[in-house]
């Protein structure tokens, strides 16, 4: 298998989330087996509540039963006599989720889980408004960014480069405005021309490895952070910028279409594509991307703005369809417009939703051309699977969904070797 490491820090979060597993588990399993519905269908859940995977005795379940991240419809207590019962879930009247969350007390010790089904899912569409110059817009701020010199830095780190890969630490000029991106550079360092793969990023503000084993397989790696600083200082710089002035960098500016964070994110990302373009290494041709929930947001975005980009890969992305809950449904990370009437009132202004028409990814996922890999679960309440389907529904270029109805935010091993074999496809390198 090519790339052990692809997506070592994601593979880690994962293992992670299986240490940290429940004593009591509460298994809910839908009767159809690809947790998948005609609308008006009523799904009905086996329930069981687990101790070292045996029922326990007689225990209260209470559940709640409602859209999927919206207020419960239906609230309810049962005695599970066995451990073992089943619950009816009723049904939609037209395509989306329901999802069902239930809690026990367990020697005094409170426990939960959620089990979210869909109803035909493939029909979902988004509810963004689509704006008339859209593709004028951004085709503008391209041509604004291009107009700066893209002014590569490159700083080679010893005590990371390894027999057969070189690397650096990178930055590079955004806008005008003298922004820059700071990221991770991995080159073979056998002579020859290699393909490259894009690394964007997750959300939060963190330092950055480098996708060093991708390289040590014979591609060009970028690992790129999108806040304007280095990304090899120590953890305790990253953890107060997250906690204090980057806390909410997802709607600072929101207001102002122009002057939005992600309007130098997405610039910042594409430009990434122009960097490893200027590597005498690269091949010229073979240039994919790749990221998760964020990353798989702007993996989109990226593959949209640049038509060099041949194929992405990308996990559950994020800022999809985030009007969503405007309309009584779930709305994607970061949940800006979520109780748009009480808790993010100051979100649901007019320029606000206009400035958010021009950055969902559902818009950006309407401009693909080159194949696409997609992969999520049912179970995500960060990248809710109402808001992912918005934007695979509207991808006409070829595509791919690996749905993993079980997983949350987070994905299996085989989902990541997916999305690896799909990009080595694409570079006729499988």
């Amino acid at each position: 298998m090519l790339f052990v490491g692809f997506f070592l820090c994601t593979l880690l979060l994962s293992a992670q989330r299986n240490m940290n597993k429940d004593f009591v588990n509460i298994r809910m399993v839908p009767d159809h087996q690809d947790w998948t519905y005609k609308v008006g269908e009523k799904p009905r859940l086996k329930v069981s509540v687990e101790k070292s995977t045996t029922p326990v005795g007689s225990v209260m379940l209470t559940y709640a039963i409602g859209p999927e991240m919206m207020a419960p419809t239906l609230t309810k207590k049962v005695t599970l006599k066995d451990g073992t019962g089943t619950i009816d879930m009723g049904t939609v009247k037209e395509p989306g989720f329901l999802t069902c969350r239930a809690t026990v007390v367990v020697d005094g010790t409170t426990y939960s889980n959620w089990v979210t089904v869909g109803f035909e899912p493939e029909k979902i569409q988004p509810t963004v408004p689509y704006p008339k110059d859209f593709v004028e817009y951004w085709e503008g701020q391209k041509e604004i960014a291009d107009r700066v010199p893209l002014d590569v830095e490159m700083q080679l780190l010893p005590d990371r480069c390894t027999a057969k890969v070189n690397v650096y630490e990178v930055s590079y000029a955004v806008n005008k405005s003298g922004a820059r991106f700071y990221g991770i550079l991995c080159i073979p360092k056998a002579e020859g021309k290699y393909p490259a793969v894009l690394h964007v990023p997750g959300a939060g503000v963190r330092p950055y490895n480098g996708v060093i084993d991708m390289a040590e397989k014979g591609i060009i790696t970028l690992q790129v952070g999108i806040h304007g600083i280095p990304v090899t200082y120590p953890d305790r710089l990253y953890r107060d910028l997250r906690t204090g002035i980057l806390q909410s960098y997802n709607t600072y500016n929101l207001d102002q279409r122009d002057n939005y964070y992600y309007n130098r994110v997405y610039i910042g990302c594409k430009r990434g594509v122009d960097v490893i373009f200027s590597l005498p290494q690269f091949d010229g041709e073979r240039v994919a991307v790749t990221g998760g929930s964020q990353g798989g947001a702007l993996s989109v975005v990226v593959a949209a703005l640049d038509s060099r980009i041949k194929c992405l890969s990308a996990f559950y992305p994020a800022l999809s369809d985030m009007t969503g809950y405007l309309h009584n449904r779930a709305g994607g990370w970061p949940h800006m417009l979520r109780n748009a009437e009480t808790v993010n009132r100051a979100n649901n202004t007019k320029e606000k939703l206009e400035t958010i028409s021009y950055y969902d990814v559902v818009n950006f996922a309407r401009q693909l051309k080159v194949p696409v890999f997609f992969s999520w679960g049912y179970n995500d309440q960060v990248c809710p699977p109402t808001s992912t389907y918005s934007v695979y529904n509207v991808v006409t270029a070829p595509k791919y969904l690996m749905l993993m109805q079980e997983t949350a935010h987070w994905a299996y091993p085989e989902q990541y070797r997916a999305g690896n074999d799909f990009i080595l496809k694409q570079f006729n390198l499988k």
